[in-house]
């Protein structure tokens, strides 16, 4: 049986005439790095308000920890930590004074300071003033700020927006450390694909206020138009030919190498089979299907 940290039915949000979220159901797995794309407008920032409770759809439901959101709103928040781009932070104070007005909002241990700070490795800066932190730091005191409660479920939206890249990095590696040691279920939003390919368990695909896409990212990959696989050989128009003969779509890239459209991972395993026993040399296998080429993909789909 399926757990679902995030379960959302039908939400539909209207701004006056303007459709802003059209049915949307989303099933975020107990345990999972979900990764919640979309282009700019496409509805991630109100899918995000409507999680929170920060507003409220026109028609459908949320339910958080298997209850619905509005009648456990208190209940559920506790247990909620969120992340939402740039943190508000107090420059005059350090990050430890920081987090203890936090601390005193929502009724924590002190000890609870401490633990956070180690987690989000600020501990050796802890006394520092804010006004003395770099971006990034700035962004992983905000992440301590959002697990002061211990949340079982995070919502971070584009944590990683203008961080140099070490601090892309530092950020990464406490969101994968945060799912993997502490079990974090962490629902992200971020236009930086390639950091959600190397995250996420779990995808969906938000544009014009439709969910384009959700389950899991081979799915993804396996289902949208194939894999475009580039191949070096040592005999180009052999293989070319072997391929064509095989009923398989081959064309020659503008470095002398071998463009093969494939199906699956499994499909690329056997051209690589009927090449090797043709005879012919092959110095490298590549594809270009990654997470940017599927989403471009699926969301130019929709202007045509």
């Amino acid at each position: 049986m399926n757990h679902y940290t995030i379960e959302t039915h039908d939400l539909d949000v209207y701004f006056k005439d303007f459709k802003a979220l059209d049915k949307i159901n989303l099933s975020v797995p107990e345990g999972s790095i979900f990764g919640f794309l979309g282009p700019n407008g496409a509805g991630k920032t109100t899918t995000i308000r409507i999680l929170l409770d920060l507003m409220h759809p026109e028609k459908g439901k949320v339910k958080i920890f298997g209850k619905e959101l509005r009648q456990n709103r208190v209940d559920i928040l506790k247990r909620v930590g969120a992340l939402i781009e740039n943190p508000s932070i107090y420059k005059h104070l350090t990050g430890r004074q920081n987090l203890e007005v936090i601390r005193k909002l929502v009724g924590v241990p002190k000890t609870r300071i401490d633990e956070v700070l180690e987690i989000v490795r600020l501990k050796s800066n802890a006394d520092k003033k804010a006004k003395g932190y770099s971006l990034g730091m700035c962004q992983r005191l905000g992440l301590a700020s959002a697990l002061l409660t211990d949340p079982k479920l995070l919502i971070l939206d584009e944590p990683t927006n203008g961080l140099d890249p070490s601090g892309i990095i530092e950020m990464r590696e406490l969101i994968i450390e945060l799912n993997r040691d502490y079990g974090k279920t962490i629902f992200l939003s971020s236009h930086i694909l390639s950091e959600i390919e190397k995250l996420a368990t779990d995808v969906a695909i938000i544009d014009r206020g439709r969910i384009e896409f959700l389950g899991k990212l081979d799915k993804l990959y396996n289902q949208n138009s194939g894999l475009n696989v580039n191949l070096d050989v040592n005999d180009l128009n052999k293989s070319i030919s072997i391929l064509e003969n095989s009923q398989l779509n081959v064309s020659k890239s503008d470095d002398d190498t071998l463009n093969v459209q494939a199906e699956s991972k499994e499909h690329i395993a056997n051209i690589n089979r009927i090449l090797v026993e043709a005879g012919i040399d092959i110095y490298s296998i590549k594809s270009d299907n990654n997470l940017e080429s599927v989403f471009l993909n699926i969301t130019q789909k929709l202007d045509q």
